[in-house]
C-alpha cells in the first residue's frame, strides 16, 4: 500500500488548512486586554447607535459575551459609558472633519471614531499613535472595505487638537508626519 502524497494546499490528512490570518491582524488569543475592551465597547456602542438601547442594558448583555473575561473591564466601562454620556460632544468634535453627514457614516465607523476621540481626550496613558492604530485595526476588522482610511483621516486630523504637545513632539522627533 502506498501513502498518498498531499497535494499542494492540503495537509497530510487531505484537509485544507485554515486560512492564514490577514497581514496585520492578531490571533484572538494574542490580543491585549485593552484591545479586547475596545472590541467589546465597539459592539456595545453599535447597539447603542443602531438599537437606541440604554448603556446599562447593553453592558449587562456584553459582559455575558464569550471572551469578555479577557478584556480590561475598567477600560471597557470608561469607553462605553464615556462615549454614550459624551456622544454630542464627541460628534461636535468629529463633525468638522467629515465630508458627509453622520447619516451617511456607518454606525461602526462612527462608534470607532467615538472611541478614538474619547481615548485621546480621557485616556492620556495611551499614546495618541496607539489610539490611532487601534482604531484603524478596529475599522479593518469590523468596518467597511475602506472604512479604516476614513477613520484614519478623521482621527489623524483631530489628534493635533486633542493631543497637541504629544503630536508636536512626535513630529519633531520624526516619528509622525
Amino acid at each position: 500500500m502506498s501513502e498518498a502524497t498531499p497535494t499542494p494546499g492540503t495537509t497530510d490528512a487531505g484537509q485544507k488548512p485554515a486560512p492564514a490570518p490577514a497581514a496585520g491582524t492578531r490571533k484572538s488569543s494574542a490580543k491585549p486586554a485593552r484591545s479586547r475592551s475596545r472590541e467589546f465597547a465597539l459592539q456595545a456602542l453599535y447597539q447603542h447607535l443602531v438599537g437606541r438601547n440604554e448603556a446599562a442594558d447593553i453592558d449587562v448583555f456584553t459582559r455575558d459575551l464569550s471572551g469578555f473575561h479577557k478584556a480590561d473591564s475598567a477600560h471597557y466601562d470608561a469607553l462605553l459609558y464615556g462615549c454614550v454620556e459624551q456622544a454630542q460632544a464627541l460628534d461636535a468634535l468629529i463633525a468638522p472633519k467629515l465630508d458627509r453627514s453622520f447619516a451617511e457614516i456607518s454606525p461602526v465607523e462612527r462608534a470607532i471614531m467615538w472611541i478614538g476621540v474619547y481615548e485621546m481626550q480621557h485616556c492620556l496613558d495611551v499614546p495618541w499613535r496607539v489610539v490611532l492604530n487601534e482604531c484603524i485595526e478596529l475599522a479593518k476588522d469590523f468596518g467597511g472595505t475602506d472604512g479604516h482610511k476614513y477613520v484614519n483621516a478623521v482621527l489623524n486630523g483631530l489628534a493635533p487638537d486633542l493631543r497637541s504637545a504629544e503630536v508636536q513632539a512626535d513630529r519633531q522627533s520624526g516619528r509622525a508626519k
